[in-house]
């Protein structure tokens, strides 16, 4: 009996050794990618480019992700995890390294089309990885702290790489970012990887399968969302500067800490009592802070929404992304993954892009209204949702 219970203490356990290493390995790739992500449109406007060109490059990126996210769900079904994830790390390592010997925007272009895609495999494999790492039971909890890894990168990531443009040239920060990238391929090495599970219907794939259908409902809600993160990645910094307002790198910190203070309750509430508790409670405070990014009279508004929206964000995206992947089968994780972080891309993508063209015409603050639509968008979404399943268990 006494050894039951150990047993089933073992098996609900979230901290082993495989979880924290994946952990670890994200915060480093994070951490490298969230050095490039304020620091880009500054090298970009170094370069001579243009708002809208600053939403291409980033859109390139997104798009290049997205069009090879459903290859990594089926390969990590089909090749196994190792494979896939450490692949698109090298390719993270090799093409962020690139950007120290950039001097044209063709060749940026290019090489952000290549980070793409090694982003794309890396994200999917290493959440795919981390659900197979956490209990069933606590899948809202475990995704929610591995999540952390991610913010926690986040919560320097910009500040640092910021701070560092002042102080060292591009070429030194980009192969920095690199050489953070290559932490995460090593520790990927040490990591023991799951067994890839057979579908006993082999045959019968479709061939144009590039989602999973199950996962698509929290994917379009995740969608409307993330077309806020494209405003506020890409041209906040310049927004900022535009309003004379100093410490844009307190506002990545600010929202950074409130991200990671919301994982700590919001996982474990959405365990508890489902979605419902967690989803709108989250986007009407991202409504609230894409409104004060509108208004942005001065720096404490600017922090004020930087914490609403980490609060916001921190709870809505880990509740989504284990409803994604919950209700797919077992052998379709990879591909549920795939599904949920494609439409986060093609949020970033398609708001990055839309706003450097809104930017241009009617200037930054316009960004963040928009964005406030697409999060009422999000929130009437889930509502008919909600309204069809009461509907369906009704009758």
């Amino acid at each position: 009996m006494h050894s039951n219970v150990q047993q089933a203490v073992a098996q609900d356990k979230i901290w082993t050794r495989d979880f924290i290493l994946i952990c670890l390995a994200n915060f480093f790739i994070f951490l490298g990618f969230q050095m490039t992500l304020p620091t880009l449109p500054i090298f970009v406007k170094e370069l001579g480019g243009s708002d809208q060109l600053i939403g291409i490059i980033v859109s390139v990126f997104t798009f290049s992700a997205l069009i090879f996210r459903p290859y990594a769900g089926h390969a990590l079904e089909s090749k196994g995890r190792r494979i896939v994830y450490m692949t698109g790390l090298a390719i993270f390592v090799l093409s962020v390294g690139s950007y120290a010997f950039i001097v044209s925007m063709a060749l940026l272009v290019f090489m952000r089309i290549i980070q793409g895609i090694g982003w794309g495999f890396s994200t999917t494999a290493t959440s795919t990885i981390a659900t197979d790492l956490v209990p069933t039971k606590r899948r809202g909890e475990g995704l929610g702290y591995f999540g952390l890894s991610g913010n926690l990168a986040l919560a320097f990531g910009p500040a640092l790489g910021l701070s560092l443009v002042g102080v060292i040239s591009f070429t030194k920060l980009f192969l920095l970012c690199a050489a953070l990238g290559l932490v995460a391929l090593l520790l990927s090495t040490t990591i023991r990887y799951k067994k890839v599970e057979q579908s006993p219907n082999k045959s019968v794939t479709v061939k144009f399968d590039i989602f999973e259908k199950t996962a698509i409902p929290p994917s379009v809600l995740l969608f409307f969302i993330t077309v806020t993160f494209g405003g506020i990645a890409s041209f906040l910094p310049l927004y900022a500067a535009e309003r004379g307002l100093g410490s844009i790198e307190s506002y990545f910190l600010v929202y950074a800490v409130f991200l990671m203070v919301s994982r700590t309750f919001a996982g474990r509430i959405y365990d508890k009592k489902g979605h419902l508790y967690v989803f709108l409670p989250g986007t009407f405070m991202i409504f609230i802070a894409m409104l004060l990014l509108s208004w942005l009279p001065n720096t404490p508004v600017m922090l004020l929404a930087a914490a609403i929206y980490g609060l916001g964000f921190g709870s809505v995206q880990p509740a989504l992304q284990a409803w994604a992947v919950e209700k797919s089968p077992m052998n379709r994780r990879g591909m549920a993954n795939a599904t949920f972080f494609s439409f986060f891309d093609l949020g970033v993508g398609i708001g990055a892009m839309v706003f450097g063209q809104l930017a241009s015409m009617f200037g930054y603050y316009s960004i963040y209204l928009t964005a406030a639509g697409s999060v009422l968008l999000a929130m009437l979404f889930y509502v008919s949702l909600l309204w069809k399943t009461r509907q369906q268990v009704q009758s």
